[in-house]
Formats: structure tokens, C-alpha cells, sequence
């Protein structure tokens, strides 16, 4: 399962993962064509470290390596 770690200016790192995608196989296939929206955006789950809560995300399907730390704090900071 591929994660992405960013750290906010309150020093919280938050992991940030796909949706599904801790998956195998098939399953993983059919569960990441299920969660792609006809945007090009997926659902991403991000999780701190202290005491916020959990966060989900749409970002584009190739946000691991497209997205910035800067564009994910700030979608993270306005769904908190």
C-alpha cells in the first residue's frame, strides 16, 4: 500500500492513503475502478498523527505523484 506523509504548520504529519488500496489482485482492480470518478479524481483518506479527526479527499487518480504537500494540506484544512 502506497502512503504520502505531509506536515501541516501545527507540526501534525498526516498519512494520507487511496482508498482501497490496501487491496490484492482482482479485488484491487475492480475496488480502484469502483472509487475513480468520471472526474479523474479517487478518494484519498488522510489520518493524523494527534488528535484531529480523519479526513477524505478527492484528488486526481495521480495524486501520488501530481499533487503538491501545499495542495494537499490545504484540501485537508478545508474539509477539517
Amino acid at each position: 500500500m502506497t502512503q504520502r506523509e505531509v506536515t501541516d504548520q501545527d507540526n501534525l504529519t498526516w498519512t494520507c492513503v487511496q482508498a482501497y488500496a490496501g487491496l490484492q489482485g482482482d479485488a484491487a482492480e475492480k475496488a480502484t475502478e469502483l472509487s475513480e470518478f468520471e472526474e479523474g479524481t479517487v478518494t484519498v483518506v488522510c489520518t493524523p498523527s494527534g488528535q484531529a479527526q480523519t479526513v477524505r479527499l478527492e484528488l486526481p487518480s495521480n495524486w501520488l505523484e501530481a499533487t503538491s504537500d501545499e495542495e494537499i494540506l490545504q484540501k485537508i484544512a478545508q474539509e477539517r
